[in-house]
C-alpha cells in the first residue's frame, strides 16, 4: 500500500525558514523513476504546484512565487524527498502536500496520482 507522509511543518515568523520531508512508502520501484511534486492550498484557494523534481532528478521546477527561496531535493536510498523553505512570508501560508508520479515541470494537481495527507505551515509574526 502506497502511503506518503509529509513533516516538518509548523509556526514561523517572517524571514524564517523550515524543511519539510515527505517520506514515501509501498513503492515496488525506486522513488527515482518518479517525479514528484509539492503542493500547497491556503484557506479558500485551489490546490496549487509550487515545486517538483523530475525523474532521474533530471531537472526542477519552482513556482514564480517561491523562486530563489525554496529548494526541493530528494534522497532515494531513504525514499525521502525535501522542500527546503528560506525567507518564508505570510502569503506562504498553506497547507503542503507531497505527490508522487505526475508531470514536472508545471505540476497540476490532476497529474498526480499519490498524496500525502498534507502539513500546515503557518507564517505569521
Amino acid at each position: 500500500q502506497v502511503q506518503l507522509v509529509e513533516s516538518g511543518g509548523g509556526l514561523v515568523q517572517p524571514g524564517g525558514s523550515l524543511r519539510l520531508s515527505c517520506v514515501a512508502s509501498g513503492f515496488t520501484q525506486s522513488l527515482r523513476v518518479y517525479a514528484i511534486g509539492w503542493f500547497r492550498q491556503a484557506p479558500g484557494r485551489e490546490r496549487e504546484g509550487v515545486s517538483c523534481i523530475s525523474p532521474g532528478d533530471e531537472g526542477t521546477y519552482y513556482t514564480d512565487s517561491v523562486k530563489g527561496r525554496f529548494s526541493i531535493s530528494r534522497d532515494n536510498a531513504k525514499n525521502t524527498v525535501y522542500l527546503e523553505m528560506n525567507n518564508l512570508k505570510p502569503e506562504d501560508t498553506a497547507v503542503y502536500y507531497c505527490a508522487v508520479n505526475g508531470l514536472c515541470p508545471r505540476p497540476k494537481v490532476y497529474q498526480y496520482d499519490y498524496w500525502g495527507r498534507g502539513t500546515q505551515v503557518t507564517v505569521s509574526s
